[in-house]
């Protein structure tokens, strides 16, 4: 699965734009490189689903989403040796990520039909002449495919109302393109959708660094990814570092998810 995720989604994000940080989000956001990149990355649910999940397996509460979501989100060891936990380490429990009326990214009580989600961040720190690598890894917990379709619309759409967008106050995302790509498109047969987002995280004062996020649904589950680059990694490196991380955590939704013989 990680090698297909990172080859659909790369060759996507290359005909469309670039990469960049790691905002406080599981919920959306994006920014239209050509009309066709504005659409819905599916105009509804998959009518024939990637995965077939067990239905008794499926989260129905909040205690069953926490559980999924606390098993799916990448811890910083998931990452990779090198990789410890930022300061926070995790996001505040029974919220979620929202762009206000002024593009700016905050914190706020989980609405109704979201059952849980989580998001942990982790950081690559700066060394062998090479600067740090910040990470995010989010899932949401639906409980409808409806509504974990509408989280990944909502990303597609989010940009072209704020095409720079403030994930904290000292620090601004420019410059965004967006790819939404359904199953079936562009040989994408890992999600039932899937968004890549690209740009440039630029925090007050320093310099403008790659940021790179990937959203991907199955079923009534949403896991997401963010990667920050800094000086002297690759765009494709760090391209590999998410989508990988994004191929596994979708293994463990369907490992949790899928039925026992």
């Amino acid at each position: 699965m990680t090698l297909m995720v990172a080859g659909s989604l790369l060759a996507g994000c290359s005909a469309q734009g670039a990469d960049g940080g790691s905002p406080p989000r599981e919920g959306s956001r994006t920014h239209a490189a050509t009309p066709g990149a504005a659409a819905r990355p599916s105009g509804g649910p998959s009518a024939t689903p990637v995965f077939t999940p067990d239905a008794a397996l499926v989260p129905r509460t909040s205690k069953e989403g926490r559980g999924l979501v606390g098993a799916v989100v990448f811890a910083p060891q998931d990452w990779g040796r090198r990789f410890v936990a930022q300061d926070p380490a995790e996001s505040t429990p029974g919220t979620w990520a929202v762009l206000d009326d002024d593009c700016r990214w905050e914190r706020r009580k989980l609405p109704p039909g979201v059952l849980a989600s989580l998001s942990r961040y982790s950081r690559l720190p700066a060394g062998q002449g090479k600067g740090a690598v910040k990470v995010t890894a989010a899932a949401t917990a639906h409980s409808s495919v409806l509504g974990a379709d509408e989280q990944l619309s909502t990303t597609l759409e989010e940009v072209l109302r704020c095409p720079e967008q403030q994930p904290r106050a000292d620090a601004r995302i420019t410059g965004l393109n967006s790819l939404g790509t359904p199953f079936g498109a562009r040989e994408q047969d890992y999600a039932d959708d899937s968004v890549l987002e690209a740009g440039q995280y630029v925090r007050k004062g320093g310099d403008a660094q790659p940021y790179l996020w990937m959203v991907a649904r199955l079923g009534t589950v949403v896991v997401a990814v963010s990667v920050t680059g800094g000086t002297g990694h690759t765009e494709p490196e760090l391209q590999q570092l998410g989508a990988t991380a994004l191929g596994q955590m979708l293994g463990r939704v369907q490992q949790r998810l899928k039925e026992s013989k």
